[in-house]
């Protein structure tokens, strides 16, 4: 009984960011909201969400006392990704206004708070923003994103072996997934599944063509080849700079925004990889707006879904583009239990909690009260 359980504001605002989940945490990576300085060189800022306490923290900024030591710690950027090996976060790629995009591999240590800068060999792939990255055992994969140097989309797969610290390009076999950005690709099993993304009608080059593909390329690790995909009736719309994440070996997407329809989205979807079929899935409890450009992890049976952009919704408070910047966060809970469920029922009826446990009476607190580490209200660059 898929169900949104948690909605709570306040969080950090932003959009464009990259998080991961460590444990019962979730890690969250730079992104920008509109109104802050982004010309001003400045370290990224790392936010901390407690899945137990539904608490957002800020972590200090690191002190640099050396011109090497600024070096290992990465600057403010959007349209980076962030993974996950053992007790390392490693980020890669990103851009922002005055530096342009990167290519410097940046480790974060969980245990400690640390940056670092590992040393790494082979061939490094060109600084980008909106491509994908995802993890299978030691190795992460980085698939397509716009590459500033060649100023155009890449369909490219890279390989990093962290036990090494190689990159790899890898030369797959097989009809290659269409050169994009803003895309999602997730691992499940030995198979990556690539879904959406900002693609252009004529190739590679950004013409203003822009086209937003339905259909899912799936690369096996093990071949190293593009499979053919089989067919399938029904289809969510294209979109990028949606949501992607694996749950019970099957594909689920939310969200994201398709420019030619001028549209934004919602709506949840869930792939299966071995029938090869999509199912719009309808959770109950009400869900967040439609959006792009948001952040999903998965803790546990838990989704945890925050921040984006969406339309303005009321003239005169969003940006030149009419968008809107969100501090919000919402939980989608695949397996509610009894107490959740009557936990919810008390928060909807506003029952008596005089009566209940201090402990249930902390979680409803912490189910309703919102964090207070947000800016101001501001919207995005688009």
């Amino acid at each position: 009984m898929l169900r949104w359980t948690v909605h709570l504001e306040g969080g950090p605002r932003r959009v464009n960011h990259a998080a991961v989940a460590v444990g019962h945490k979730v890690y969250s990576f730079g992104g920008y909201c509109s109104g802050e300085d982004y010309e001003t060189l400045r370290q990224i800022d790392v936010h901390v969400f407690n899945a137990v306490s539904l608490r957002w923290t800020k972590l200090p900024p690191v002190w640099t006392n050396s011109r090497d030591h600024v070096r290992e710690v990465p600057y403010m950027r959007y349209g980076h990704s962030a993974v996950l090996i053992d007790d390392t976060i490693y980020i890669w790629g990103g851009r922002n206004d005055t530096e342009g995009a990167c290519n410097v591999l940046y480790a974060f240590d969980v245990s400690t708070h640390k940056w670092f800068t590992p040393k790494v060999s082979g061939m490094v792939p060109g600084a980008r923003d909106g491509h994908s990255a995802c993890v299978l055992e030691k190795s992460m994969y980085i698939f397509g994103g716009y590459e500033q140097l060649a100023d155009c989309f890449s369909n490219d797969i890279h390989k990093l072996d962290s036990s090494n610290m190689v990159w790899s390009l890898i030369c797959a076999k097989g009809t290659p997934a269409r050169w994009r950005d803003f895309h999602s690709a997730t691992i499940i099993g030995t198979k990556m599944y690539v879904f959406g993304g900002r693609a252009d009608r004529f190739g590679p080059f950004h013409s203003n063509n822009e086209i937003y593909c339905n259909r899912i390329k799936v690369f096996d690790t093990d071949t190293n080849s593009w499979l053919d995909s089989p067919p399938t009736p029904l289809l969510p719309e294209g979109r990028r700079s949606h949501s992607a994440f694996g749950y019970n070996g099957e594909l689920y997407i939310f969200g994201g925004y398709n420019a030619r329809l001028n549209r934004h989205f919602h709506d949840l979807w869930k792939f299966d990889p071995v029938s090869f079929t999509w199912k719009k899935i309808d959770p109950k409890g009400k869900g967040p707006c439609p959006r792009r450009r948001q952040c999903c992890c998965r803790v546990g049976d838990k989704i945890i879904l925050f921040g984006g952009t969406s339309p303005s919704p009321e003239e005169g408070m969003g940006d030149e583009f009419d968008l809107m910047d969100h501090s919000d966060l919402y939980i989608l809970d695949f397996s509610p239990s009894l107490k959740t469920l009557c936990k919810l029922t008390v928060i909807q009826y506003n029952l008596d909690q005089s009566y209940l446990p201090h402990d249930i009476r902390w979680e409803l607190a912490a189910m309703t009260t919102n964090s207070n580490i947000s800016r101001p209200i501001f919207s995005s660059h688009g």
